[in-house]
């Protein structure tokens, strides 16, 4: 999977920013998640078990991209839709393309 930054402008402050520690606070967990599965398979554990951790994982990462993207629109979204024109065509497309990409995974 390749991680794609968009640039941010200085003055423009993204919508999670005020619940960053908390976005942070569950990547870490989630970090934290990866690293008992690689130990599961170290120490050779049951199928199902790792499975299950996998899932438990998967839905974290899920419930933070749910997360992001509501704050997206909420925010990002919203203002450039009050804005109107190219800018506001341009954020509902990368809207559009992020919930695609969710659905995909």
């Amino acid at each position: 999977m390749e991680i794609v930054e968009q640039p941010s402008t200085p003055e423009h402050q993204h919508g999670y920013i005020h619940r960053k520690d908390d976005y942070l606070k569950r990547l870490r967990r989630i970090e934290g998640q990866a690293r008992g599965l690689q130990r599961m398979v170290e120490d050779e554990k049951y199928c199902i078990d790792i499975l299950t951790q996998v899932s438990a994982m998967t839905k974290a990462l899920q419930s933070v991209a749910l997360g992001l993207l509501e704050e997206h629109m909420s925010h990002c979204l919203v203002e450039a839709a009050a804005a109107g024109g190219r800018e506001a065509e341009e954020k509902v497309r990368e809207a559009s393309e992020a919930i695609a990409r969710l659905v995909r995974s």
